[in-house]
């Protein structure tokens, strides 16, 4: 009887640890979309917005970490039950990562009065979060349907963020050195790119914790993410 209760106190925990990272998902999915939306746009009370719900996806990510110390230390889970409290904690600690980035981005916009805009760079900046956006996507699918394949795919795409990213860095650099009145302007959108480009490393990441937890191992050593 101990045995059945305690089997089905890990599930319980299980179940609600799926919930709650999924919840931090979406909730990670709109901080990068509004912050995105408010560079873009040059809209304060978007970013400000960002800002405060910052405090919504650091509760989730304590929720997540606590359950899961509590289901080890009570529970004592092993297998496959133990990897998916490790692999939530691990996938919260990348989405609260992610927060921050995104939050970033959003403070840059709150401290900038520089209403400079450049068409061509703000279309390819908007196409780098819509790749971001889509690879944590995947990988929140991926970790709903436990789809080590799909996850492996998240985690090798990161060669596209990184290849934007670079082209994006000259293409500002290349602005800033022709048109000295774009400086202000291109620094703020050369630190917001490169936050993307780390929210994409944090997604790589939740892929390989998704893959730890299906498959009960780490990625091999040396895979490339472009093969």
């Amino acid at each position: 009887m101990t045995e059945q209760h305690t089997v089905k106190s890990v599930d319980r925990v299980l179940q609600e640890l799926a919930r709650e990272v999924a919840d931090m998902g979406q909730l990670v999915q709109k901080q990068i979309t509004d912050a995105v939306h408010a560079l873009v746009k040059h809209e304060f009370e978007i970013a400000e917005g960002v800002v405060m719900n910052r405090n919504a996806v650091d509760a989730l990510h304590r929720e997540i970490q606590e359950k899961g110390i509590v289901a080890i230390a009570l529970r004592q889970p092993v297998a496959v039950d133990l990897r998916e409290i490790v692999g939530a904690s691990r996938i919260a600690h990348d989405l609260d990562h992610i927060g921050d980035l995104a939050e970033g981005i959003a403070k840059r916009v709150l401290r900038s009065e520089d209403h400079f805009r450049i068409n061509d760079v703000v279309l390819g900046l908007e196409r780098m979060g819509e790749l971001v956006l889509g690879q944590l996507n995947e990988a929140l699918e991926s970790y709903a349907q436990r789809d080590a394949a799909k996850a492996l795919k998240v985690w090798r795409a990161d060669a596209q963020v990184d290849a934007v990213y670079n082209s994006r860095f000259r293409e500002l650099l290349t602005y800033m050195m022709e048109d000295a009145h774009s400086i202000g302007y291109c620094t703020d959108l050369l630190f917001s790119i490169k936050n993307i480009e780390r929210i994409g490393d944090h997604v790589a990441n939740v892929a390989e914790s998704i893959y730890y937890i299906v498959e009960g191992r780490e990625l091999p050593d040396g895979h490339s993410k472009d093969t």
